[in-house]
């Protein structure tokens, strides 16, 4: 009894552990946020971003400064007309000590550095909205390649199987005098092909699962820790239905283009900054000196001055560096107007391509499945017309071949939807962690 129950708590051990192993899009996902450079750096570059906000206050807010100097004054003085005086060395120490409090009244020039830091620290803002979604948009590329060069070993190793199969027919029937060595040589044909494609299916799963382990901070993340894909998926609602709907959302919320909406104020911010250095100042001032021995006319005299008051400066000519900083803040300010319009109709064609994929994807599933049932009912069917002199060698090769397309093309239509689903939410800008919770649901915890 005491071995039963040893046995039993060591099997359920390992079935939890297993199921432990299993990650989904979503664990991923998780181990991401944490580990994830490129995120990581993303989250850096906000909170740097955030600090223009203060910079670009700083200029509109009170100013205080300290001065302090002391020195030592080696002089002679010379009485120069009057021959009763003779001249006279000095040795005296001197120093300065000053408070100087300044506040701006009227300045163009700090008040747009001030809005300037607003738009950027809002473009910090949504770059990292946008880096946020995009690696959720990354971990589901990179789980979906990982799975899909898996299904493509699979299909390859099958018909590598079916192939070899085939091959030793044929050569059991040349032997018997019913075969052609074309048989032979076509069957050995099909069967390096598919090896050459299990081959590159190896590669390009090492690469997917290496992309997917620098997501996790790991080298390389492993096959078997992966939870495979619900052939049976419940398949997804699109919320809302019609096109014009999303394409209102991503004009409105998609964060690449809510930045580059941010960056054209920062250009048009910078414009007004420079165009400011034609314009007047005013600035309110306080200060508070001591001063002793300063110059020679100070000799051995002490001044405590206290001064309120106004100071205006006009910038009358510069060499002509404002306006040519100024046309040239100009000229960038067009360059991220024609930016922002091209990036708009960039994402617009995408938003399109997303949601054309994910209307079709549902019958293009079913189309898919449709032919894989009638090419495995071909391959069987033809295998009995050759026995029944009905079909030659070719046709089989020929039907094999196309069950394993069709598999490879089914098992693509599947993630592409899953993906497209995600992808049409990036576009839109409302991509969330619940989504990838969605799409998480139909992977198989092992």
């Amino acid at each position: 009894m005491k071995s039963l129950m040893t046995g039993l708590l060591a099997a359920f051990a390992l079935t939890t552990g297993a199921g432990a192993q299993a990650m989904g899009p979503f664990q991923v996902y998780e181990q991401a946020l944490r580990k994830d450079p490129v995120f990581l750096g993303a989250l850096k570059a906000r909170e740097a971003g955030q600090e223009n906000r203060a910079i670009g206050r700083a200029g509109l807010l009170p100013s205080l400064s300290y001065n302090y100097n002391k020195g030592r004054n080696d002089s002679k003085a010379r009485y120069l007309g009057d021959s009763r005086r003779e001249d006279e060395d000095r040795h005296y120490n001197s120093y300065g000590s000053t408070f100087i409090l300044q506040q701006p009244l009227l300045d163009y020039e700090a008040y747009a550095s001030y809005r300037k830091g607003v738009a950027q620290a809002l473009f910090a803002d949504e770059e990292f909205r946008g880096k946020s979604q995009e690696l959720l948009v990354r971990v589901m590329t990179s789980y979906t390649q990982a799975l899909f060069a898996e299904d493509q070993i699979s299909i390859s190793v099958a018909s590598k199987q079916a192939y070899q199969q085939q091959f030793q027919q044929n050569q059991q029937l040349f032997q018997q005098g019913e075969g052609t060595r074309t048989d032979i040589l076509e069957a050995q044909a099909r069967f390096e092909l598919a090896d050459a494609e299990e081959i590159q299916a190896r590669n390009d799963q090492d690469a997917a699962l290496r992309e997917l382990g620098a997501l996790i901070g790991e080298p390389s993340a492993r096959i078997d820790e992966l939870a495979p894909l619900n052939d049976g998926f419940a398949l997804l609602t699109l919320q809302p239905a019609t096109y014009e709907a999303w394409h209102e959302l991503a004009l409105a919320n998609n964060p690449q283009l809510a930045s580059q909406r941010q960056a054209l104020e920062v250009a048009e911010y910078e414009v007004e900054r420079n165009r400011a250095g034609h314009l007047p100042k005013v600035t309110a001032y306080a200060t508070s000196r001591q001063m002793q021995s300063d110059s020679g006319n100070t000799y051995n005299q002490r001044y405590d001055t206290n001064t309120i008051g106004i100071e205006v400066s006009l910038p009358l000519f510069a060499g002509g560096g404002v306006s040519a900083a100024t046309r040239q803040a100009s000229r960038n300010l067009e360059q991220a107007e024609y930016e922002l319009d091209g990036n708009t109709r960039t994402t617009l064609i995408e938003l399109r391509r997303q949601y054309n994929a994910c209307q079709s994807g549902v019958s293009r599933l079913r189309a898919y499945q449709r032919a894989l049932t009638s090419a495995e009912a071909l391959v069987q069917s033809t295998r009995q017309s050759v026995l029944g002199g009905e079909r030659v060698n070719l046709d089989v090769l020929n039907a094999e071949q196309q069950l394993a397309t069709t598999r490879r093309d089914l098992a693509q239509a599947r993630y592409d939807y899953l993906l497209a689903w995600i992808k049409l939410h990036y576009y839109a800008g409302t991509l969330r962690e619940e989504h990838l919770a969605r799409v998480d649901e139909a992977f198989v915890r092992r």
